[in-house]
Protein backbone atom coordinates (compact mmCIF):
# COMPACT_ATOMS: atom_id res chain seq x y z
CA UNK A 1 0.00 0.00 0.00
CA UNK A 2 1.31 3.46 -0.95
CA UNK A 3 -0.24 4.95 2.16
CA UNK A 4 0.82 4.89 5.77
CA UNK A 5 -0.17 7.07 8.69
CA UNK A 6 2.01 8.55 11.41
CA UNK A 7 0.54 9.62 14.73
CA UNK A 8 -2.29 12.06 14.03
CA UNK A 9 -3.21 10.56 10.68
CA UNK A 10 -1.23 12.86 8.38
CA UNK A 11 -1.11 11.08 4.98
CA UNK A 12 2.25 9.86 3.71
CA UNK A 13 2.90 8.83 0.10
CA UNK A 14 5.71 6.54 -1.07
CA UNK A 15 6.72 8.48 -4.17
CA UNK A 16 8.87 5.66 -5.54
CA UNK A 17 5.69 3.77 -6.37
CA UNK A 18 4.62 6.23 -9.06
CA UNK A 19 7.06 4.44 -11.38
CA UNK A 20 6.05 0.87 -10.47
CA UNK A 21 3.14 -1.50 -10.72
CA UNK A 22 1.29 0.46 -8.00
CA UNK A 23 1.34 3.67 -10.05
CA UNK A 24 -2.42 3.83 -10.58
CA UNK A 25 -3.18 3.32 -6.88
CA UNK A 26 -0.55 5.87 -5.87
CA UNK A 27 -1.85 8.49 -8.31
CA UNK A 28 -5.35 7.90 -6.97
CA UNK A 29 -4.11 8.50 -3.42
CA UNK A 30 -2.33 11.70 -4.42
CA UNK A 31 -5.49 12.84 -6.19
CA UNK A 32 -7.50 12.17 -3.03
CA UNK A 33 -5.05 14.01 -0.80
CA UNK A 34 -4.91 17.02 -3.14
CA UNK A 35 -8.71 17.27 -3.10
CA UNK A 36 -9.45 16.43 0.53
CA UNK A 37 -6.31 17.48 2.42
CA UNK A 38 -4.26 19.89 0.32
CA UNK A 39 -1.04 18.39 1.72
CA UNK A 40 0.78 15.11 2.28
CA UNK A 41 4.24 13.90 3.25
CA UNK A 42 6.51 12.34 0.62
CA UNK A 43 8.96 9.52 1.30
CA UNK A 44 11.33 7.87 -1.20
CA UNK A 45 11.14 11.02 -3.29
CA UNK A 46 14.49 10.56 -5.03
CA UNK A 47 16.51 13.25 -3.24
CA UNK A 48 19.41 11.52 -1.51
CA UNK A 49 19.71 11.33 2.27
CA UNK A 50 23.31 12.47 1.87
CA UNK A 51 22.23 15.73 0.24
CA UNK A 52 19.46 16.30 2.79
CA UNK A 53 21.91 15.77 5.63
CA UNK A 54 24.25 18.35 4.04
CA UNK A 55 21.35 20.81 3.76
CA UNK A 56 20.52 20.39 7.46
CA UNK A 57 24.18 20.80 8.38
CA UNK A 58 24.85 23.99 6.40
CA UNK A 59 21.51 25.54 7.40
CA UNK A 60 22.23 24.97 11.09
CA UNK A 61 25.79 26.25 10.75
CA UNK A 62 24.58 29.29 8.81
CA UNK A 63 22.12 30.22 11.54
CA UNK A 64 24.71 29.90 14.30
CA UNK A 65 27.44 31.73 12.39
CA UNK A 66 25.54 34.40 10.48
CA UNK A 67 22.06 34.83 11.99
CA UNK A 68 21.84 33.99 15.70
CA UNK A 69 23.49 37.12 17.06
CA UNK A 70 21.27 39.48 15.08
CA UNK A 71 18.11 37.63 16.13
CA UNK A 72 18.81 38.63 19.74
CA UNK A 73 18.28 42.25 18.64
CA UNK A 74 15.33 41.52 16.36
CA UNK A 75 11.84 43.05 16.51
CA UNK A 76 10.09 40.04 18.14
CA UNK A 77 12.72 39.86 20.90
CA UNK A 78 12.42 43.59 21.61
CA UNK A 79 8.61 43.46 21.63
CA UNK A 80 8.60 40.50 24.00
CA UNK A 81 10.99 42.21 26.39
CA UNK A 82 8.81 45.36 26.36
CA UNK A 83 5.71 43.28 27.07
CA UNK A 84 7.35 41.44 29.96
CA UNK A 85 8.18 44.78 31.49
CA UNK A 86 4.45 45.62 31.67
CA UNK A 87 3.73 42.46 33.68
CA UNK A 88 0.26 41.83 32.26
CA UNK A 89 -1.49 39.05 30.31
CA UNK A 90 -1.07 40.59 26.86
CA UNK A 91 0.60 38.70 24.00
CA UNK A 92 2.97 39.87 21.28
CA UNK A 93 0.85 40.47 18.17
CA UNK A 94 1.59 40.74 14.45
CA UNK A 95 5.11 39.32 14.56
CA UNK A 96 6.61 35.82 14.40
CA UNK A 97 9.34 34.33 16.58
CA UNK A 98 11.26 33.45 13.45
CA UNK A 99 14.59 34.11 11.78
CA UNK A 100 14.06 33.86 8.03
CA UNK A 101 15.75 34.64 4.72
CA UNK A 102 14.93 33.85 1.09
CA UNK A 103 17.03 32.11 -1.55
CA UNK A 104 16.21 32.48 -5.24
CA UNK A 105 18.00 32.56 -8.58
CA UNK A 106 17.37 36.30 -8.67
CA UNK A 107 19.10 37.12 -5.35
CA UNK A 108 22.02 34.67 -5.36
CA UNK A 109 24.48 37.51 -4.71
CA UNK A 110 22.70 38.10 -1.38
CA UNK A 111 22.93 34.49 -0.15
CA UNK A 112 24.86 33.92 3.09
CA UNK A 113 28.54 33.73 2.19
CA UNK A 114 30.45 33.01 5.40
CA UNK A 115 29.23 29.43 5.95
CA UNK A 116 31.46 26.84 4.28
CA UNK A 117 29.59 24.93 1.58
CA UNK A 118 26.28 26.75 2.06
CA UNK A 119 25.90 28.15 -1.44
CA UNK A 120 27.03 25.02 -3.23
CA UNK A 121 24.82 22.75 -1.14
CA UNK A 122 21.73 24.91 -1.41
CA UNK A 123 22.13 25.35 -5.17
CA UNK A 124 22.32 21.56 -5.58
CA UNK A 125 19.34 21.07 -3.27
CA UNK A 126 17.23 23.64 -5.10
CA UNK A 127 18.05 22.03 -8.46
CA UNK A 128 16.94 18.60 -7.24
CA UNK A 129 13.88 20.01 -5.50
CA UNK A 130 12.77 21.87 -8.60
CA UNK A 131 12.91 18.58 -10.54
CA UNK A 132 10.76 16.98 -7.83
CA UNK A 133 8.32 19.87 -8.09
CA UNK A 134 8.00 19.26 -11.83
CA UNK A 135 7.25 15.57 -11.18
CA UNK A 136 4.58 16.42 -8.62
CA UNK A 137 2.94 18.90 -11.00
CA UNK A 138 3.01 16.36 -13.85
CA UNK A 139 1.16 13.90 -11.61
CA UNK A 140 -1.39 16.61 -10.89
CA UNK A 141 -1.70 17.14 -14.66
CA UNK A 142 -2.36 13.44 -15.17
CA UNK A 143 -4.86 13.24 -12.32
CA UNK A 144 -6.77 16.19 -13.78
CA UNK A 145 -6.72 14.79 -17.31
CA UNK A 146 -4.56 17.67 -18.55
CA UNK A 147 -1.65 17.47 -21.00
CA UNK A 148 1.74 16.82 -19.42
CA UNK A 149 3.34 20.11 -18.43
CA UNK A 150 0.08 22.07 -18.38
CA UNK A 151 0.45 23.38 -14.81
CA UNK A 152 4.12 24.24 -15.30
CA UNK A 153 3.30 26.13 -18.51
CA UNK A 154 0.49 27.97 -16.73
CA UNK A 155 2.89 28.99 -13.96
CA UNK A 156 5.40 30.18 -16.57
CA UNK A 157 2.74 32.49 -18.01
CA UNK A 158 3.72 31.67 -21.57
CA UNK A 159 7.41 32.43 -21.08
CA UNK A 160 9.49 29.28 -20.52
CA UNK A 161 11.01 28.93 -17.05
CA UNK A 162 9.73 32.29 -15.81
CA UNK A 163 7.85 30.83 -12.81
CA UNK A 164 9.26 31.84 -9.45
CA UNK A 165 11.09 29.24 -7.36
CA UNK A 166 12.12 30.50 -3.94
CA UNK A 167 13.41 28.78 -0.82
CA UNK A 168 12.61 30.25 2.60
CA UNK A 169 15.10 29.17 5.26
CA UNK A 170 13.59 29.60 8.72
CA UNK A 171 14.80 28.93 12.25
CA UNK A 172 12.68 29.18 15.39
CA UNK A 173 14.97 29.71 18.39
CA UNK A 174 13.87 28.71 21.90
CA UNK A 175 11.50 31.33 23.31
CA UNK A 176 11.73 32.07 27.04
CA UNK A 177 7.97 32.78 27.14
CA UNK A 178 6.26 30.73 24.40
CA UNK A 179 2.85 31.50 25.86
CA UNK A 180 3.38 35.14 24.87
CA UNK A 181 4.24 34.82 21.16
CA UNK A 182 3.68 32.50 18.18
CA UNK A 183 6.62 31.01 16.31
CA UNK A 184 4.69 31.51 13.07
CA UNK A 185 1.10 32.68 12.92
CA UNK A 186 -1.59 30.59 11.24
CA UNK A 187 -1.62 31.32 7.51
CA UNK A 188 -2.25 29.96 4.04
CA UNK A 189 0.52 29.97 1.45
CA UNK A 190 0.06 32.10 -1.63
CA UNK A 191 1.23 30.25 -4.68
CA UNK A 192 1.39 26.92 -6.41
CA UNK A 193 3.30 23.95 -5.00
CA UNK A 194 5.13 24.17 -1.66
CA UNK A 195 7.85 21.61 -0.94
CA UNK A 196 8.64 21.78 2.77
CA UNK A 197 11.74 20.16 4.26
CA UNK A 198 10.43 19.68 7.78
CA UNK A 199 12.66 19.52 10.84
CA UNK A 200 12.94 15.79 11.52
CA UNK A 201 13.69 16.17 15.22
CA UNK A 202 11.63 19.03 16.67
CA UNK A 203 7.87 19.23 16.26
CA UNK A 204 5.95 22.44 15.70
CA UNK A 205 4.53 22.17 12.18
CA UNK A 206 0.73 21.93 12.07
CA UNK A 207 -1.82 21.59 9.27
CA UNK A 208 -5.50 22.56 9.36
CA UNK A 209 -7.93 19.79 8.39
CA UNK A 210 -11.71 20.01 8.89
CA UNK A 211 -11.32 22.82 11.41
CA UNK A 212 -8.75 20.96 13.53
CA UNK A 213 -5.03 21.71 13.76
CA UNK A 214 -3.11 18.42 13.39
CA UNK A 215 0.54 18.04 14.39
CA UNK A 216 2.85 16.88 11.61
CA UNK A 217 5.13 14.68 13.65
CA UNK A 218 8.89 14.56 12.97
CA UNK A 219 10.20 11.22 11.75
CA UNK A 220 12.78 11.06 14.54
CA UNK A 221 12.28 11.28 18.28
CA UNK A 222 15.36 13.25 19.36
CA UNK A 223 15.37 16.96 20.33
CA UNK A 224 17.63 19.89 20.01
CA UNK A 225 17.40 23.57 20.86
CA UNK A 226 15.47 25.08 17.96
CA UNK A 227 13.28 24.08 15.03
CA UNK A 228 14.37 24.45 11.41
CA UNK A 229 12.06 24.73 8.40
CA UNK A 230 13.11 25.01 4.75
CA UNK A 231 10.12 25.72 2.51
CA UNK A 232 10.48 25.98 -1.27
CA UNK A 233 7.74 27.67 -3.25
CA UNK A 234 7.09 26.88 -6.91
CA UNK A 235 4.89 29.88 -7.73
CA UNK A 236 3.45 31.30 -10.94
CA UNK A 237 5.18 34.16 -12.67
CA UNK A 238 3.83 37.50 -11.48
CA UNK A 239 2.60 38.03 -15.06
CA UNK A 240 0.85 34.64 -15.31
CA UNK A 241 -2.92 34.65 -15.72
CA UNK A 242 -4.57 32.26 -13.27
CA UNK A 243 -7.88 30.64 -14.22
CA UNK A 244 -9.40 27.16 -14.37
CA UNK A 245 -8.14 25.01 -17.25
CA UNK A 246 -10.84 25.12 -19.98
CA UNK A 247 -10.73 21.31 -20.15
CA UNK A 248 -12.02 21.15 -16.58
CA UNK A 249 -15.07 23.33 -17.22
CA UNK A 250 -18.13 21.80 -18.83
CA UNK A 251 -19.97 23.66 -21.63
CA UNK A 252 -22.73 24.70 -19.23
CA UNK A 253 -20.22 26.26 -16.85
CA UNK A 254 -18.33 28.10 -19.59
CA UNK A 255 -21.52 29.65 -20.93
CA UNK A 256 -22.90 30.91 -17.63
CA UNK A 257 -21.91 34.49 -16.86
CA UNK A 258 -22.57 33.95 -13.17
CA UNK A 259 -19.70 31.48 -13.01
CA UNK A 260 -17.22 34.24 -13.79
CA UNK A 261 -17.52 35.12 -10.12
CA UNK A 262 -17.25 31.49 -9.01
CA UNK A 263 -14.08 30.91 -11.04
CA UNK A 264 -12.21 34.25 -11.01
CA UNK A 265 -9.55 34.97 -13.60
CA UNK A 266 -6.69 37.16 -12.43
CA UNK A 267 -3.03 38.03 -12.86
CA UNK A 268 -0.92 36.39 -10.16
CA UNK A 269 0.98 39.59 -9.39
CA UNK A 270 -2.32 41.30 -8.53
CA UNK A 271 -3.19 38.45 -6.19
CA UNK A 272 0.21 38.65 -4.48
CA UNK A 273 -0.33 42.35 -3.79
CA UNK A 274 -3.49 41.43 -1.92
CA UNK A 275 -1.89 38.40 -0.26
CA UNK A 276 0.98 40.36 1.25
CA UNK A 277 -1.55 42.48 3.13
CA UNK A 278 -3.85 39.59 4.11
CA UNK A 279 -1.53 36.61 4.65
CA UNK A 280 -2.70 35.96 8.20
CA UNK A 281 -6.39 36.52 7.46
CA UNK A 282 -9.03 34.14 5.98
CA UNK A 283 -8.31 33.15 2.39
CA UNK A 284 -11.71 33.70 0.74
CA UNK A 285 -11.79 37.53 0.99
CA UNK A 286 -8.55 37.70 -1.03
CA UNK A 287 -10.35 36.45 -4.12
CA UNK A 288 -13.11 39.00 -3.57
CA UNK A 289 -10.46 41.72 -3.31
CA UNK A 290 -8.61 40.62 -6.43
CA UNK A 291 -11.86 40.70 -8.45
CA UNK A 292 -12.16 44.38 -7.64
CA UNK A 293 -8.75 45.23 -9.11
Amino acid sequence: NSLRFINNGIPVVDFSKVDGKERADTLALIDHYCKEWGFFQLINHGISEELLDKVKKVATECYKLEREASFKNSKPVKLLNELLGKKNDEKVENVDWEDVFLLSDENDEEWPSKTLGFKETMKEYRTELKKLGHKVMEIMDENLGLPKGYIKNAFDGGVDNSAFFGTKVSHYPPCPHPEKVNALRAHTDAGGVVLLFQDDEVKGLQMLKDGVWADVQPLKNASHQYRRSIASFYNPSLKATIAPAPQLLGPKVENKASDATKYPKFVFGDYMSVYLEQKFQPKEPRFQAVKAL
